[in-house]
């Protein structure tokens, strides 16, 4: 840790000063280029990426950080939370609001300070963490300021990776192979969700990991549920397994699909087959200068030509990073019109549904390189058999 409040022991920013103001720095020029004034970012991913922070106390209240050109990052967040925020922060300008009702005219306030009340500000709209009804009292606080949707705008810049973070994203998924070895290994008839969930976490620890992410881990006829989370349920003869896991450092996580098949089963074997074919297709088409859409929909086609066209009903990947992913950040779904670029990171799991709703498949974890795409993992995506 980078200490930044040295007297609470432990506390700190995970990255130097410098990354920090180098993001900020980024996000304050993709705020001109979008013709903005201002910027409050709400999502706590795009805020820790920001800050350092990684946001514990905001479930009471919004916690916006200003970004404005040429004034300093400020952080509006509830009293009861400030030295933790300071602690954890890179933030020297913090200003408290009591309770929740309290936010509009502490944040208005501050607007008003920097000259902003009358200018195009961004609002993350479709993110976690603001509210309608905080839109809507900002507004009456500030019936000058022109709110914008600037959903997009820090996961555009967040997409980029440094050497830092790519290091982090590294170690991540060093643990997340770690999970998969013992996901593996674990599997024998009668073994249930929960204990494989404690056994993968237990080799994480020992392996000096910080957590495990168990997305999903589903077995037998409970591999039906998306995103299932493990419970007391065995799995038997001739039964699949399928998790999705993902290591984790300094709040970059690493997420891969695996699975796995106690005995034989023909439909699992068929589907994982498929998504293995198409995974491939996909990574040898991703190169900085492809459309995001234009990976989904070879991956779609793929598919429909397969004689399984109502298999495929996930998103063909998305861009990765702090909270492993955020909303407003780059999907690879139809529509999309982002173009890839060097040193995004991006998660693969291409899931498809059989013919009784078991959903089977694998992914990769990829790092776009000037020469195309680069697995973060070693781990093999064939299917594992006990």
């Amino acid at each position: 840790m980078n200490q930044i409040s040295s007297s609470i022991p432990l506390a700190g920013v995970p990255f130097p000063r410098a990354e920090y103001e180098r993001r900020q720095q980024k996000v304050l020029e993709a705020v001109t280029g979008a013709h903005l004034d201002g910027l409050l970012v709400t999502a706590l991913g795009h805020a820790r990426y920001l800050t350092g922070y990684y946001g514990g106390g905001s479930y009471f209240g919004p916690f916006p950080l200003i970004l404005a050109p040429g004034r300093p990052p400020t952080y509006v967040v509830r009293e009861y939370e400030a030295q933790t925020v300071r602690s954890y922060s890179c933030v020297d300008e913090i200003v408290t609001y009591t309770q929740e009702r309290d936010f509009a005219r502490v944040c208005g306030d501050v607007l008003r300070r920097y000259g902003l009340h009358s200018k195009r500000i961004g609002l993350e709209l479709r993110c976690w963490n603001v509210t309608p009804s905080d839109v809507y009292k900002l507004e009456a606080e500030l019936p000058g300021m022109t709110v914008i949707d600037a959903t997009e705008l820090v996961g555009s810049v967040a997409a980029i990776k440094s050497e830092l973070e790519l290091d982090a994203m590294r170690h991540a998924m060093a643990m997340t192979e770690v999970a998969v070895s013992s996901f593996q290994e674990t599997l024998r008839i009668g073994v249930t969700e929960a204990e494989t969930s404690a056994a993968m976490q237990a080799a994480v620890k020992r392996a000096g990991g910080e957590e495990l992410r168990v997305v999903s881990l589903v077995f037998g006829e409970r591999t039906r549920l998306a995103h299932g989370l493990p419970a007391d349920h065995p799995i038997s003869l001739n039964e699949p397994a399928v998790t999705e896991i993902g290591g984790v450092k300094f709040g970059y996580a690493a997420g891969l699909v695996r699975t796995a098949v106690v005995g034989r089963h023909s439909e699992v074997e068929s589907l994982l087959a498929l998504s293995n074919e198409v995974l491939d297709t996909a990574i040898n088409m991703i190169k900085p200068g492809v459309a995001a859409e234009e990976v989904d929909q070879t991956v779609r086609k793929m598919i429909e030509r397969s004689g399984h066209p109502l298999a495929f009903r996930n998103k063909a990947g998305y861009q990765t990073g702090i909270h492993w992913s955020e909303r407003g950040d780059m999907d690879i779904v139809p529509g999309v019109k982002d173009i890839l670029k060097p040193w995004m990171t991006v998660h693969m799991p291409i899931m498809l549904f059989g013919r009784k709703g078991h959903i089977i498949g694998c992914s990769d974890h990829l790092l776009v390189t000037e020469c195309g795409a680069k697995s973060l993992s070693s781990t093999p995506r064939t299917l594992h058999r006990i």
